[in-house]
This record gives C-alpha cells, structure tokens and sequence, in this order.
C-alpha cells in the first residue's frame, strides 16, 4: 500500500468512526475527491480549491467552467462536485411529506425551501393545492428570475388547469441571499392574480427563497391576504 493509499484509508476510517464532524473543510473536500480522482494524493488540489473560492460552500456552488480554471480539475472533477449540492436537493425533496395540506405561510415556506437546495440558477415552482389545501404538485415553471425569464401568465394558468387546482402557490429563489421581493416579483405576482381568479383558482401567496431562509409577500403587505388560513 503506497502512503497515499494509506492516507485514503485513514481518513475513510476516521470518517466512519465519527462522521464529518472530525474534518476542517480541506479535509471534507479532500474526502469527497477520493471518488472523483482514485489515485494519488489530492491534498493539495482540494487547497487550491478552497484557496480559490474562498469557501467550501463556494466550490460546490462553482460552475463547471470556473472550476475547470484551477490546475488538477477536468471534466471528470468538475461534473462530481456541481453534481453534489443537486443530488442533495434531490435528497431533501424525497424527504418531504408530499402527501400533506397547507394551511400556513410557515408551512408553505418549509414545504418550498427543499426544492431550491443548492441552485445555481433562479427557480421559478408552483405549488397546486386541492380545496381542502392538500398539495396536489410542485411543479418548475422555470429557471431565471423574473424579470428576465419571460414567464407567460399563461403557463401558470394552463399548469393550474391541467391539475385542477382550487388555489396555488408561487416560489422562486434570490442568488444574492436577500430573500425580499423584488418589484419584478410584485408586478408580476399582482398581474397573475386578477387572471387566476377570473378561473375561480386563488393565488394564495409568493415565496421567495435564498438561502434557506424564506419571505411571504403577503407576510411583507406586497400581496393582499386572500382565502388561505393563517
């Protein structure tokens, strides 16, 4: 066993014995590289990484061509990191009850952070409630804020319609980690309304989410409260 081999074998069994808890970021980062690069000793690129970035937050967040700019990263690298953070969006939206009723701005918040773990783009998602205010989809209308993605109204409607929903929910993500509307946000939000309930179908609230943390417009008094129970 060479003494990388060795090293890589350590650091398993440490992980093993006592989770991440052990480890300084580098050390995480390092661990991760072992099944992206399976030889020898990526010590130094997991620094470079770090190094470059700032963050070990901000390497999993970079793109695949800014990660391709620090020396020992291809294609093979680059492709495993960017997937990590959507594999774990994956992992916390199958962990959602999806069989549940929204009843609250707190609940409709918690339900909606999930689907934004770890983007790199702004999302836009729509949640559909039955009557009694049971989730009936959480459906991705689109990716871009909206100010620049050119969401037609009418997709939302068409979407509404097609699962017969009585009320719905709109969320969408801020990269810049400020979850407060923008005026984008409320002209478009305002402009939706008045369409959905010629339908009979209530847009109950907008979220807007960054950084786990979320805000209701109607929380904020940029939308006016409509049916849902609070």
């Amino acid at each position: 066993m060479s003494i990388h081999q060795g090293h890589r074998a350590r650091l398993k069994q440490q992980f093993s014995q006592f989770g991440e808890r052990v480890f300084d970021d580098h050390q995480l980062l390092e661990l991760l590289l072992f099944y992206a690069v399976p030889q020898g000793d990526v010590n130094p690129l997991a620094h470079r990484l770090i190094n470059h970035f700032g963050s070990f937050s901000a390497v999993l967040d970079a793109k695949p061509e800014d990660l391709k700019k620090v020396s020992g990263v291809g294609d093979h690298v680059a492709i495993y990191l960017t997937m990590l953070p959507q594999v774990l969006r994956r992992y916390e939206i199958s962990r959602v009850n999806h069989d549940c009723r929204i009843t609250s701005t707190a609940e409709a918040g918690e339900y909606l952070r999930h689907y934004f773990v770890g983007a790199r783009n702004e999302l836009v998602y729509m949640l559909c409630l039955n009557t009694k205010g049971k989730v009936l989809c959480c459906s991705l209308l689109a990716e871009g804020g909206l100010d620049r993605v050119g969401l037609d109204p009418r997709k939302v409607v068409e979407l509404a319609l097609e699962h017969q929903a009585s009320s719905l929910i709109l969320a969408h993500n801020h990269l810049n980690g400020i979850a407060l509307p923008s005026e984008a946000d409320r002209t478009f939000t305002l402009a939706l309304r008045p369409l959905l309930q010629s339908l009979g179908i209530q847009l109950l609230d907008h979220i807007i989410v960054a950084d786990g943390d979320f805000v209701s417009m109607v929380d904020c008094g940029l939308l006016p409260s409509s049916d849902q129970p609070r």
